[in-house]
């Protein structure tokens, strides 16, 4: 089926003029809108939504799914979580409705779907960091720089960089005991390029699309060296301590500052348009999931965007703007501005 854009955008446009209207009468009545119900609720009844893809993202989707299915029980939402790549393969693949990600849709993913005819709308949805962590009983570390997280974890590095004297002389001659993210996921392909530049990465380390796996990992490993998303991190600063990096530690606020680069970058989700246009529950969900998301983001550990970004983004989709705003690959130097008013390609 070839899908038409133009009929897209009329549809979720005449979607978005009813909830405009839910909202507008909820506010007037003095009710609440984050837990409000949409009026399309007569059209969804046993819809089902298959969710997949980023680990990094999954907590702020799944919480969305379990406040959305409260309103409505009768609508099927599956969320799993299998990786950024592993997401869009099945996206791509017309298997899922909405792929999670930790970082933009590559160049590679986006021949793919747009040869399997998968149109998608990109909504960016809040803000995550990469943090770098030890264990809590090492002693030494403290900080570290781009350029020497580039020495220990660039391709040329395996087999060669094993010891922590061997990343900073006055480190002590210990072995290094590396866990990250699978390669399977966004955030490998986050790190990868902003801290060695390249796609590939050493791959002797102990690698895991579930960053619960990593926390224990570098818990119960005194040289442990790991990274994964700030949020992991503040639900477990009891069992791994942050390394400031450039001299900055991460934390939310210096996210919000955008003191801490270059390892912030927003998180998103795809959304097939084809099946936003023909499932009322799928267009419904995505209209529940922008008006909450800032709310959520932030209550689950995660940053919000600014809140005019998501009004720009409720804009996109109900136009049914198909297509990326990046170049296969992550643009830290744009602002979330920058990026929600560029031209989209697909």
């Amino acid at each position: 089926m070839v899908f038409q854009q133009k009929p897209l955008g009329i549809y979720l446009s005449v979607v978005a003029i009813v909830i405009g209207l839910a909202i507008y009468s909820t506010s007037r009545s003095g009710g609440t809108q984050a837990s409000s119900p949409v009026p399309l609720s007569e059209n969804v009844k046993n819809d089902v939504i298959e969710i997949d893809g980023s680990s990094t993202v999954y907590p702020i989707t799944d919480a969305i799914v379990h406040q959305f299915q409260q309103s409505y029980p009768r609508t099927k939402v599956s969320s799993t979580f299998s990786g950024t790549r592993g997401g869009f393969d099945k996206f791509c693949a017309g298997q899922i409705d909405i792929s999670n990600a930790s970082r933009p849709i590559s160049t590679q993913e986006l021949l793919v779907c747009r040869q399997a005819a998968i149109r998608f709308i990109e909504l960016p949805i809040a803000f995550d960091a990469l943090t770098v962590v030890v264990n809590p009983k090492n002693t030494w570390a403290k900080d570290m720089t781009i350029a020497e997280l580039k020495t220990l974890w660039e391709s040329a590095a395996q087999g060669k960089i094993k010891t922590w004297d061997q990343v900073r002389s006055t480190w002590p001659s210990r072995p290094i005991a590396l866990f990250g993210a699978g390669a399977d996921s966004g955030t490998y392909d986050y790190f990868a390029g902003i801290v060695t530049g390249a796609e590939k990465m050493r791959s002797d380390y102990t690698g895991s699309e579930d960053d619960n796996i990593l926390v224990e990992g570098v818990n119960k490993e005194l040289n442990a060296l790991g990274y994964f998303g700030l949020y992991y991190y503040e639900y477990n600063k009891d069992k791994v301590k942050p390394l400031a990096i450039n001299g900055v530690l991460p934390s939310v606020e210096n996210v919000k500052n955008a003191t801490y680069q270059p390892l912030s970058r927003p998180l998103f989700i795809y959304v097939n348009a084809q099946a936003a246009q023909q499932n009322p529950a799928l267009s419904e969900f995505i209209a529940f999931y922008l008006k909450n998301a800032e709310r959520v983001s932030a209550s689950v550990g995660y940053v919000p965007l600014p809140g005019e970004a998501y009004e720009i983004g409720q804009t996109h989709f109900y136009q049914g703007k198909v297509g990326t705003a990046y170049d296969g690959k992550p643009q830290p130097n744009l602002t979330i501005g920058e990026v929600l008013q560029k031209e989209k390609s697909f």
